[in-house]
């Protein structure tokens, strides 16, 4: 702490009422301008921006980070109440609202526990310390003599304690966190780590979960936007009357952005079909058939060398044998199961925006800017919506309905079709690498090379580009965001030379966005599946290849535990035929979760299907603050994983996406859902580091190395269609 928290600096202290605030529905996201608002402290560096304690007891707690849908409602409050020392039925959890939530960066790269959720624990270790040393001297002893359990603050050999609503009830602490606080020692843990249900849970499953499709604001009209029939067109002329025989129906027009508004859903769907739009059009993309080729041409930002140890051009220069291989990760979308959707209210100089956004407060300056606001007049709001795993329409939907609200002067639902989703969500890029290796004469490997083809990401970015701002007119900032791919790309094995290149591309096919565990997925497809090239290469099984050169323990640990879950006995791959086994192996990042996946899949060589029968994934993320909680990301992360290598590709023309449906982009169905084996490490004194992406980033390589194994040949290219697998059965190369 900075400084002693005495009765004095408490008293003195000015704080503001925190009530319970009122929705537009039940279960709803608090509306703007309810009372309390002007009194949030917001300041990241404040206990006070992220809780506050009630007279009664209970406690509210304020997270900039989202429950997307990975347990945050439940694991939150549990670190919460665990440093607080209360029950957890006094938390009360407030996400995701600009107003009154710190800033504590966007929900992405596993980062909701590990710094939200850390962070919300330090503020309550900060004040518990606080209330310990109000309640020593309201009882008279020494703060040695108290501890913090149960709501109070008693006396460590018994007798009456004061509860925390008395000590502070609904005052400021004044306080700033303190880093140095001490948290509770995770022997005594009573809340972290047990497997509690979550709260949301038992709504969705009876379908009566509000989700931002649902939400209805006084006076609000439903917009769709009209999305132009190819990318970067100009719209020439609109026709008014073509609408004219649907009642209520406007056209809202802003330069290149064209929507409809109507007081009935319905009608505005009908006038948007029915709304006749003349486009100058360009053909300005590659088309999809092209991208590999186009990748190598470039245009290029720069080179960049990732990672260089030894000399590894050299050694494999003079390697008599070496390997070379080249692997491809398509344009893929988020595929969400429920369009994305957003309700705006945008008036009298202020802007309201409910958004099932992971970036509420990135975007919040990003909204004030093409809306001409001050930051301090606009509010997003999050209310659940589908899931995405990094940016897919969401943000796009809250940009049309606030043009089309500030445009009519009312609130604005705007919900996107399925073929806005597919079209016009930004997509995961296209990624290229090729990678050439060299054994050494005691069959490890002695060399090792990566050249990456990826789309360079913008260097401080503000936000992904809005696609109706920018047809709007409005100031847009220029760039590509595309998440942290280039990580992983090297061997997490002991190789004395080794080199990673990357060839920064200025542009990607179709705007990209950050896709769950952005890049590593195909750069472990590419290390892994090489890994396993170089193992049947040097004649060794799989398994034993890898723990000859893996030097940490926590990864020999997984691996091995992961291979268990199969009873993987070992052997040279490929095996006998038909069906076999796959393993792959990343530290995530280099720096965080351990994860090994061992795989069991089935090949039918007359129709190319390939049949996934078991995964079985061994996974340390640190502390696992709800066991049940990790296990169901580590499933979920596996299942999307498979159904982006098995089935997804966007395919697209010279003016746009054509894969604008299911039929034209299948996923994962219940038929292919293979039996699961999870084994979750835990580690309560080391720190959490999330469980939202790792699990996936081994997925694809495994499969790989299964295929390989069961029918002996390599499928370096993702998605694994059936044509892909005959063709290479039928020894084009005897790769796909």
């Amino acid at each position: 702490m900075n400084a002693p928290f005495s009765r004095r600096a408490f008293l003195k202290s000015t704080g503001a009422l925190v009530v319970a605030l009122g929705a537009p529905e039940a279960g709803f996201a608090q509306v703007a301008g309810a009372a309390g608002l002007a009194g949030r402290v917001l300041d990241p560096a404040l206990v006070d921006a992220y809780l506050a304690l009630h007279p009664d007891g209970s406690v509210t707690i304020y997270c900039g980070k989202v429950d997307l849908g990975t347990g945050l409602r439940i694991a939150i409050p549990q670190m919460a109440a665990e440093e607080l020392g209360i029950g957890l039925e006094k938390i009360r959890l407030i996400e995701g609202d600009t107003a009154l939530t710190p800033d504590q960066g966007s929900t992405a790269g596993s980062t909701g526990v590990p710094r939200g959720g850390v962070q919300i624990r330090q503020a309550a270790a900060t004040a518990r310390e606080a209330l310990m040393r109000l309640g020593a001297e309201r009882l008279g002893i020494s703060l040695g003599e108290v501890e913090a359990k149960q709501g109070e603050v008693r006396p460590k050999q018994g007798g009456a304690g004061i509860g925390f609503g008395d000590l502070i009830g609904d005052r400021q602490f004044a306080l700033k966190l303190d880093p140095k606080a001490p948290l509770r020692n995770p022997d005594d843990y009573i809340l972290v780590g047990k497997p509690l249900r979550r709260p949301d849970l038992p709504a969705k499953v009876f379908g009566t979960h509000p989700y931002i499709h649902n939400l209805r604001v006084d006076g609000m009209l439903h917009g769709r936007t009209v999305r132009p029939p190819a990318v970067e067109a100009r719209l020439v002329s609109v026709d008014e009357s073509s609408i004219a025989h649907i009642p209520g129906a406007k056209v809202v027009r802003i330069e290149n952005f064209l929507g409809v508004v109507a007081d009935d859903e319905w009608d505005a769907v009908r006038a948007s079909r029915a709304l006749k739009a003349d486009w100058e059009m360009r053909d300005s993309l590659v088309g999809n058939e092209a991208v590999r080729q186009s990748m190598r041409a470039g245009p290029f930002e720069s080179d960049e060398t990732l990672m260089k140890k030894g000399d590894a051009p050299s050694v494999l220069a003079a390697a008599g044998d070496r390997l070379r291989a080249e692997f491809y990760w398509p344009v893929q979308t988020h595929g969400s199961m429920g369009p994305s959707c957003a309700v705006a209210d945008v008036r009298d100089g202020k802007a309201t925006i409910w958004t099932a956004s992971q970036a509420t407060h990135r975007f919040r300056f990003a909204f004030a800017h093409f809306l001409g606001l001050p930051d301090e007049a606009v509010r997003l709001i999050y209310v659940d919506g589908a899931g995405c795993y990094g940016m897919n329409g969401h943000d796009d939907a809250a940009a049309d309905a606030a043009l089309m609200s500030r445009a009519v002067g009312r609130p604005v639902r705007v919900q996107w079709m399925r073929e806005d989703e597919h079209r016009f969500d930004p997509k995961g890029p296209p990624q290229l690498l090729a990678l050439e290796g060299a054994l050494g004469d005691d069959g490890k490997i002695a060399a090792w090379r990566t050249q990456m083809w990826i789309p360079k990401a913008t260097a401080s970015l503000p936000n992904v580009p809005l696609l109706g701002p920018q047809a709007a007119g409005a100031k847009q900032p220029l760039g590509l965001s595309t998440g942290l791919i280039s990580q992983n790309a090297s061997p997490p094995y002991a190789v004395q030379n080794v080199e990673v290149l990357a060839h920064w591309l200025k542009d990607a096919p179709l705007r990209p966005s950050n896709i769950r565990a952005p890049g590593k997925i195909a750069n472990i497809f590419a290390v892994e599946s090489f890994t396993d090239e170089l193992a049947v290469k040097a004649r060794e099984d799989s398994l034993a290849f890898r723990l000859a050169s893996l030097q940490d323990p926590r990864g020999i640990e997984v691996l091995e535990r992961a291979a268990a879950l199969i009873a993987w006995q070992p052997r040279p791959s490929p095996g006998p035929g038909g069906i076999g086994r796959g393993l792959a192996y990343v530290h995530y990042k280099d720096s965080e979760n351990y994860v090994a996946i061992a795989m069991e899949a089935e090949v039918d060589r007359e129709t190319g299907v390939i049949r996934v029968r078991r995964v079985a994934c061994a996974h340390d993320c640190g502390l696992m603050v709800n066991p049940d909680g990790v296990k169901a990301q580590v499933e979920g992360n596996i299942l999307q994983t498979l159904s982006r290598s098995l089935f997804e590709e966007i395919k697209f023309d010279r003016r746009g996406v054509t894969s604008a449906d299911w039929a034209s982009y299948p996923i994962l169905t219940f038929p292919d859902v293979p039996e699961l084996l999870i084994d979750l490490v835990q580690r309560p004194h080391e720190p959490p580091l999330g469980a939202g992406e790792a699990a996936s980033a081994p997925v694809a390589a495994a499969l790989a190395n299964a295929v390989h194994d069961a029918c002996g040949v390599r499928l370096r290219t993702v998605p694994f269609t059936r044509d892909r697998v005959r063709a290479a059965l039928a020894g084009e190369g005897k790769s796909g």
